[in-house]
């Protein structure tokens, strides 16, 4: 691979004026940089996928499944080299790093199995009425830091097997493994019916204001996602965005501690705490309360932290330094207020590195209760009634994902449906399928992503009337 990374705009590799400079968040060293696109760019870009649309739209949906799978089957054959850059970008160990590269392709050919309906709604002696679901034009994808490809293939596959064609930017601080995706997948479609392009903070804004966009599809923090949804309102372009969670899970009394730690554990901290639908609150009976404290802060002393090159290390940095200081600001508002830490391993002295951390029983108003950390700190509540537990879980402006665990599934489904959130498992965590739909309640999103709904995201209804025959 060439150490050159380039945007792709109307299917030719193209650089910028400028470049932005990429970390390493296991050293906090540059390694690379990357196109820091600018204003013309981004008007090339969204001339190229609007001069593209009318051709893929018309463009048979088999054709277009066909593509999908065939870009997919360019990232699997990469997913080796991929991963290795993923690793230094990103920061997560290599085994997670190659599960992320190989899931997006899998999600990219599970889309491909999916049919965009038409739904009649009427069939009479003297008419049907047909309602399809057509393209919308041009779509602009933004995407986050903390999944950087496999969140790139969850617009990818839907906004284009659906007909539309997609301007897709990562972020700055993890632009690399998406720009090289649109090197290898560049000749599975047609000239700009794919641009990726790579810029700064400035970048962003500029998108979501710009006019030839028909659709935004964000995955991002709230407040980014407030921004976004104020800029669509001028010209009232759709939009679908996926927000933070600061998500709870609720254990009951009747759980094996032992057999359930570990996966408790890994609920919260996969990624290093950097997943939206992560445990980030841990509601315990007081009656195992202590056990399952105990049995936790093993495992965060157990379960080593370090950079992802290096084999063995289980959990890898913080991917930026901006979060890094946020998530070393809360820890600091929590020493200052007297609540007691509980602290896993060394971590090393350089790079963005915090231990894995667990907070015993703070007060419910307390900054790392209310906030979502996006980070290795999991506060740990007690809680002994039920009715009281739900009330606390709910007592969030989020809503994205919540979590029962008990050896009763029926007592902990009743649970489930009384939590106001999008998704709620039942002794699992941290579950997804390209079939089913990811939704936020609350200020956690606005419209879904995957299965047949998150497709229709991508499309707006069309209802045809058609007389019949006397």
């Amino acid at each position: 691979m060439s150490e050159q990374f380039a945007m792709t705009i109307d299917g030719r590799a193209v650089q910028a004026g400028r470049a932005i400079d990429v970390r390493n968040p296991a050293t906090g060293e540059i390694f690379a940089t990357a196109p820091d696109a600018d204003a013309a760019d981004l008007d090339a870009a969204v001339a190229a996928a609007t001069r593209a649309f009318p051709a893929w739209r018309d463009t048979p949906i088999a054709e277009r499944k066909a593509a999908l799978a065939k870009a997919a089957d360019a990232i699997e054959a990469h997913a080796d080299e991929l991963a290795s850059l993923f690793v230094k970008e990103q920061g997560r160990p290599l085994p997670g790093a190659k599960m992320e590269i190989l899931g997006a392709a899998m999600w990219m050919k599970a889309t491909t199995m999916l049919d965009i309906p038409v739904d009649v709604t009427e069939d009479s002696d003297t008419r049907r009425i047909e309602v399809h679901h057509v393209p919308l034009g041009v779509v602009c994808g933004i995407v986050p830091w903390n999944f950087p490809v496999l969140l790139a293939a969850w617009k990818i596959g839907p906004a284009l097997m659906a007909g539309n064609t997609l301007v897709l930017k990562p972020s700055p601080f993890t632009p690399l493994c998406t720009l090289r995706i649109g090197e290898l997948i560049r000749d599975a479609f047609p000239a700009g019916v794919i641009n990726i392009i790579s810029g700064g903070d400035a970048l962003g804004p500029l998108m979501t204001a710009h006019p030839g966009f028909a659709k935004i599809s964000f995955t991002g923090s709230t407040a980014t996602g407030r921004r976004v949804m104020e800029s669509a309102a001028k010209d009232l372009k759709r939009i679908t965005l996926e927000l933070g969670g600061n998500d709870a899970a609720i254990v009951l009394p009747d759980v094996d501690v032992d057999a359930v730690a570990a996966q408790l554990f890994e609920g919260a901290f996969h990624n290093t705490a950097q997943v939206c639908v992560a445990t980030k609150r841990l509601y315990i009976h007081a009656d195992i309360y202590d056990r399952l404290r105990d049995r936790l802060h093993q495992l965060a002393r157990d379960l080593p932290v370090g950079d992802g090159a290096e084999q063995g290390n289980r959990y890898g940095p913080i991917q930026n330094e901006p979060q890094y200081r946020r998530v070393l600001a809360l820890l600091d508002d929590a020493r200052a207020n007297g609540l007691t830490l509980l602290e896993g391993g060394a971590v090393p002295d350089r790079g963005y590195f915090v231990p894995l951390t667990l907070v015993d029983n703070p007060p419910e108003d307390s900054r790392v209760v209310v906030e979502e950390a996006f980070g290795p700190v999991l506060p740990l509540l007690k809680f002994t009634d039920i009715d009281d537990v739900v009330a606390r879980a709910n007592d969030s402006d989020y809503g994205l994902a919540g979590a029962v665990w008990s050896a009763d599934v029926e007592a902990a489904t009743a649970i489930a449906h009384r939590l106001d959130t999008g998704t709620v498992w039942i002794n699992q965590n941290l579950q997804s399928t390209p079939f089913t739909p990811l939704a936020g309640a609350k200020q956690s999103g606005f419209g879904q992503e995957n299965g047949v709904p998150g497709l229709l995201e991508f499309t707006r209804p069309k209802a045809i009337f058609m007389p019949k025959a006397a």
